[in-house]
């Protein structure tokens, strides 16, 4: 499940991320989309290409990983996001929920640390 209203444009400082051409009411469900899961292995060799950047740990215990499908891998970060993801381990979904009112051509973000209001530094903003 994906909202028609959702698209992909660029930013003005991290590339492509997802926008919507409508109001979103907080609490909507934007995206419910399957995973790919892969092994910890998997994983070690994805770390060294570009794909670390878009894959998520995956698992009870996080020792997997997983490639999101639909538009879940573009949506960029913010440490106050305007949506948060939810993973589904026994599903293997990642569903995206607007965690307040969206308006109409905002960038969708979600907080890499999987709490939209997390400010625990990541790997990106390490000094």
């Amino acid at each position: 499940m994906l909202k028609p209203y959702l698209y992909i444009d660029k930013t003005a400082t991290m590339g492509k991320g997802v926008f919507t051409k409508e109001r979103i009411a907080k609490n909507t469900v934007l995206e419910e989309s399957p995973v790919v899961v892969m092994s910890k292995t998997d994983r070690e060799y994805l770390d060294k290409t570009k794909l670390h950047d878009y894959i998520f740990e995956w698992g009870k215990d996080l020792s997997q990983c997983c490639m999101a499908l639909g538009l879940v891998p573009m949506y960029n970060h913010s440490y106050n996001s305007n949506c948060e993801y939810y993973m589904d381990f026994d599903e293997e979904t990642i569903m995206i929920k607007a965690v307040r009112n969206i308006e109409k051509g905002e960038e969708l973000t979600i907080n890499y640390n999987g709490d939209s209001n997390d400010a625990t530094p990541l790997w990106f903003d390490a000094v």
